[in-house]
């Protein structure tokens, strides 16, 4: 099977990670950092990544056997642990993948527990963690340790935004890979064959995803997010008083809002029918007392609180991002480069152009700093409704 076919649109760095994975095993280093923007599929290579180690140390040890029928059950064997791994079910990799706006220490410190656990079926150990940058330092030491002294047999793979999102002291005894933003090409084949959908709506999606796999995937399933995203942006081109930044603002946090309880009600749902699934339990039947406390904590109310908390933020951070394509596609027009940059709000083209003719690129790029300060307010914790406010008024 082929581990790196979920992998979009980063050639370069599947080819580096083959030949890491297919060499001396003696050579692997223990650490590694894959650095990239949301959606670029920073969790995506890391995990093709843990599968082809796992696999290819297995093909490894056996390519003395001669027997065609060792040579097939070893096949077998290596993409049943292939398998296993992008599915997050191997018993020697472990995955640490948050929901919540924060990587908790205790989570941390578990990991590094298991870490110093030799492998059971596989030759390699691999912790992975998802998403570094939601570490606070304090939880970032606990892990530095267990990196300057791994286990001989474990492999740490973490997963970051950017590398400057990573303590200065786990970068550098890290190698670290660097993901390329997917072309538009690329994310509209891979949405268009994952989709099942057609191809002008491929295109579409694709372009307004700006790279963005994950985002592309969820405009090609859901209408309703695409929709969303029409009414930000035509609200942001219609912005001509403090009022109307004022209302802006209020309808989108509302809305981030609704979406962040409706998803993580679901979520809650979905646990608790696969924890009675798996315990044998009707819906209709009592939850027996001894495993009571265990249900209760999936729907616990200070962890969905939580997060609601961290997807409402990451709505609001797709809002910001679809507003930046807006003053993008402005810069585009005032600087003449159609041609060869297509807008990206290409369904709001004659709304641009006369933002166009009322801004200067000075002021496009004012806008986009403006924007800039208020993600990094977002990701301090600041108010959103303030936040957004105080972003729509000096849009508007």
């Amino acid at each position: 099977m082929d581990v790196w076919e979920s992998v979009v649109g980063q050639a370069q760095v599947v080819e580096r990670l083959k030949k890491v994975a297919q060499g001396d095993s003696s050579k692997i280093a223990q650490s590694w950092l894959i650095c990239g923007s949301a959606g670029f599929g920073c969790a995506k290579v890391a995990r093709a990544f843990a599968a082809a180690l796992q696999s290819s140390g297995k093909i490894a040890s056996n390519r003395a056997a001669e027997n065609s029928a060792t040579q097939i059950n070893t096949q077998i064997n290596t993409d049943k642990i292939a398998s296993e791994v992008l599915a997050g079910t191997s018993p020697d990799v472990n995955i640490l993948s948050t929901d919540k706006v924060t990587v908790s220490i205790d989570e941390v410190r578990e990991l590094v527990s298991i870490s110093e656990q030799m492998p059971s079926v596989a030759p390699w150990r691999i912790i992975i963690i998802e998403d570094v940058g939601r570490m606070l330092e304090r939880t970032t030491n606990v892990l530095l340790k267990e990196i300057e002294e791994p286990a001989p047999r474990t492999i740490w793979i973490l997963c970051a935004a950017s590398a400057a999102d990573v303590l200065p002291t786990i970068r550098s005894r890290s190698q670290i890979v660097n993901l390329a933003q997917p072309s538009d090409q690329d994310v509209q084949e891979y949405v268009q064959q994952s989709a099942h959908i057609d191809a002008k709506t491929a295109a579409s999606v694709a372009r307004i995803a700006q790279g963005n796999v994950d985002l592309a995937m969820l405009y090609a399933t859901s209408e309703s997010a695409r929709s969303r995203r029409e009414e930000l942006v035509a609200g942001v081109l219609r912005l001509s008083s403090a009022i109307d930044a004022i209302m802006l603002a209020q309808t989108l946090i509302e809305d981030a809002k609704s979406q962040a309880e409706d998803e993580v009600q679901k979520s809650v749902e979905a646990e608790q029918s696969e924890f009675l699934r798996i315990n044998g339990i009707k819906p209709t039947d009592k939850i027996p007392p001894k495993i009571r406390s265990a249900y209760n904590a999936i729907g616990k109310k200070d962890d969905v609180k939580r997060k609601v908390t961290r997807v409402s933020r990451d709505v609001l951070n797709r809002a910001i991002d679809a507003i930046c394509s807006v003053y993008r596609d402005v810069l585009v027009v005032l600087n003449n480069a159609q041609s060869q940059t297509p807008l990206v709000n290409q369904e709001f083209k004659a709304e641009i152009m006369q933002l166009s003719k009322k801004n200067t690129a000075e002021r496009a790029l004012k806008c986009l700093d403006a924007l800039a300060v208020a993600k990094k307010r977002l990701a301090g914790n600041g108010n959103a409704t303030l936040v957004f406010e105080a972003l729509f008024c000096s849009l508007s």
